[in-house]
């Protein structure tokens, strides 16, 4: 199987069947591609889901009518040969010889001439063919529509840096472990190794390198003294302000990211782990294992209380609740073909009852911190300020920073603020006196 007949099956899982493209590179049909192609497979997936609605402009006009649910496997071989030729450095010729020549693998022969003729068609006709797919927002910005009107409503000053900031491709930003050793000395043996990295200003823990590399072949890695994770997702821990001995839970903990980010800054922690995905939960073992820290990890709802609490209270509480991700598309494109307008108010019902749920866990005098990677107001501030109205005893915690947009209730940062992805802070704190 070719590279780009590869990208198309993959393609096709994501847009037609849902699946989501971290799961399809995961795959064994992701793995046949030899390992000197896969950063080719990678960003022909990534870029052909990233401009998504323009392409499928374009292919509108270029396509007399949509080909059969049979045959969509020829259909994102397309969309993978427009991506080569407006957004990759593969010069015209190739990437159309390249392309035809992928039909082959798909056992399609038909469609040599279909394919050939529509990519030549678009080096013919391109800047008519950009012109008048342009004049829809939808293909001008590649966000659907529904998602294009919620992001104007709600950032009318910045929806477009927004929406060009979530286009972009992110840096890939490592989480240095300050337990073993400090953030300049990591950037400077990065510096060494011919890994160049920036440090980001708001985040102590945080580098950015300036190109992307394989985590094997950054030092120190295998020995715990650095992992994957947005500069804005490294702020959670700061936010909980755990000191040693405290019980401490991760609601929604995989994959360990921030789990182990909060045992980095704190030992002596008790801390338990839940999610409700056992599949998932293995990747927080995994981080756990690799920077040898320890927490309780389960499976479970954490809206269950009767499944896993065992009645003690909580003196941080750590919700990263499930959300639109919409602050994240530029690390997750996908995001754009696989979310529906219909989820956000599903998605607020599970915010909510999340929160009504581990409240009751929390010890009074205790903290709970609520973060998602959303946008969306729905998601955010409205959940916070509904959460405080209907219970007499939560407070809201200003939090006071640098980073972000201060709202009245929480912290907003919007993708490509400092760089960092968009992400959603509030903190809460439980009236009452400490039990004993």
């Amino acid at each position: 199987m070719s590279t780009r007949a590869t990208a198309a099956r993959l393609l096709q899982q994501v847009i037609y069947a849902g699946d989501s493209l971290t799961e399809v590179l995961q795959q064994p049909l992701a793995q046949t591609v030899v390992a000197t192609e896969q950063a080719l497979l990678r960003d022909i997936c990534f870029g052909t889901l990233r401009w998504h609605e323009r392409l499928s402009a374009i292919l509108k006009q270029l396509l007399g009518k949509p080909l059969k649910a049979a045959d969509k496997d020829v259909e994102c071989l397309l969309r993978v040969g427009l991506y080569q030729l407006l957004y990759q450095r593969t010069p015209d010729h190739a990437a159309v010889n390249e392309t035809v020549k992928a039909v082959k693998k798909l056992r399609k022969a038909w469609a040599d001439k279909l394919v050939n003729g529509v990519l030549r068609r678009f080096l013919r006709e391109r800047d008519a063919l950009l012109a008048l797919a342009d004049q829809q927002a939808s293909a001008r910005y590649a966000c659907p529509d529904w998602l294009l009107q919620r992001i104007r409503h709600a950032w009318p000053d910045d929806w477009e840096n927004i929406l060009q900031a979530s286009n972009t491709q992110a840096a890939m930003t490592l989480r240095v472990n300050r337990q073993q050793l400090d953030t300049e000395a990591y950037r400077q043996r990065l510096e060494q190794a011919g890994f160049p990295a920036n440090r980001v200003p708001a985040v102590d823990s945080a580098l950015n390198l300036h190109h992307a590399v394989g985590v094997e072949q950054l030092p120190g890695f295998a020995e715990g003294e650095a992992s994957v994770q947005d500069a804005a997702a490294q702020l959670a821990a700061g936010l909980l302000d755990c000191q040693p001995e405290m019980r401490v839970l991760d609601a929604c903990a995989a994959p360990g990211g921030k789990t182990c980010h909060v045992l980095e800054q704190t030992s002596g922690l008790q801390l338990l782990a839940i999610d409700s995905s056992e599949a998932r939960l293995q990747r927080v073992h995994e981080n756990l294992v690799r920077l040898r820290l320890h927490a309780s990890v389960k499976a479970a709802d954490a809206g269950e209380l009767a499944d896993w609490w065992d009645g003690k209270p909580f003196d941080r509480i750590l919700l990263d609740a499930p959300c639109s991700a919409t602050g994240v598309i530029r690390r997750h494109p996908d995001i754009k073909v696989l979310r529906r307008d219909a989820d956000i108010a599903v998605l607020q019902q599970e915010q909510a009852r999340l929160l009504r749920a581990l409240w009751k866990t929390l010890q009074p005098g205790g903290k709970l911190l609520y973060v998602t990677c959303s946008i969306l107001p729905d998601e955010n501030i409205r959940q916070i300020e509904q959460f405080l109205h209907e219970q007499a005893d939560a407070q809201h915690h200003p939090i006071s920073a640098t980073w972000g947009r201060e709202l009245a209730y929480g912290r907003q940062i919007l993708p490509g603020d400092a760089g960092m992805d968009g992400f959603y802070y509030a903190l809460l704190t439980k009236q009452g006196e400490p039990q004993p």
